[in-house]
Order: structure tokens, then C-alpha cells, then sequence
């Protein structure tokens, strides 16, 4: 499975903005731009559609920029990644298809294996917050798992 740089980028700048501002105070995106190295335009392109999916909210004007819709314990890593339509899938096969990954009827002989990698990745992802991340803390499933 390969993350490409619009998940990660998205990642890196909501920490960035859970670690400048949170919910309480809104961050201009140059400032994000300028400290993760990311390319403006694209950073309000992913933006975009985070707003779209309600995981960030804009404030115009002077001070403006954005700020976590939600607190940074409540949004998860999976939610970023899902909001900027990045697939988190290891299969190349199309689930809503009966065709393999190789374009013949019926699954690829590996696909149970990617298909489990993937839910596992998933499910990791869903169980890490923008907190975790801040803190450096990924033990996320042992957290689900006592829920």
C-alpha cells in the first residue's frame, strides 16, 4: 500500500494547525504552508475538502484562516485521509467488481492477504487521533480495544 503526498501532506497540516491553533484560534495557511513545506495552493486545495467534510472550518478576515472543526482527540487520522479522498486500500482490485486485480473473473490469489493488510491499516488509522500524533503516541488499537 502507498500513501501518496495528498494524505500525508493533509496529515502533517492539521497537526500543524491542531498544534498552532486547535479549535480555539484560526490559522493562516501560508503559516502552515511556510512550516510544513508545502506549496500553498496545493495546501488550500486539500483544504478545501476538509471543510467540505466538516474537519476544519475558515474564518475570514483579519486573523483569519482556519481552525479544527472539532477538537484534536476527536478527529481521527482516517477522517484526514478519507476527506481528501485518499483510498486506504492495499488491493488494486475493485470491491464492487467480480474481476481480479489482474482484469480475469474471480479474486487474485493474494487478495484475502491485501484485503486483510488493509482493514488492519484502517482500522489503525481510525483508532489514531490529530492528540496521538502530537504526542507521538501510536498505540491507538490497544485504546479501541478497550473501548
Amino acid at each position: 500500500m502507498r500513501l501518496t503526498s495528498k494524505g500525508r501532506y493533509a496529515v502533517m497540516a492539521m497537526a500543524d494547525l491542531a498544534l498552532h491553533g486547535g479549535s480555539d484560534r484560526a490559522v493562516p495557511l501560508q503559516e502552515v504552508a511556510r512550516r510544513q513545506e508545502i506549496s500553498l495552493s496545493y495546501l488550500e486545495q486539500l483544504f478545501a475538502r476538509m471543510r467540505k467534510a466538516g474537519l476544519v472550518s475558515g474564518v475570514r478576515g483579519p486573523g483569519g484562516g482556519y481552525r479544527l472543526a472539532k477538537a484534536a482527540n476527536e478527529t481521527t487520522v482516517a477522517a484526514i485521509i478519507e476527506a481528501v479522498n485518499e483510498p486506504i486500500k492495499a488491493t488494486r482490485c475493485d470491491e464492487a467488481s467480480t474481476k481480479s486485480c489482474l482484469g480475469r473473473q474471480g479474486r487474485c490469489i493474494a487478495h484475502g492477504l491485501w484485503a486483510e493488510m488493509g482493514a488492519r491499516i484502517q482500522h489503525f488509522l481510525a483508532a489514531v487521533t490529530l492528540a496521538d500524533v502530537l504526542e507521538q503516541r501510536f498505540d491507538g488499537d490497544a485504546r479501541v480495544a478497550a473501548e
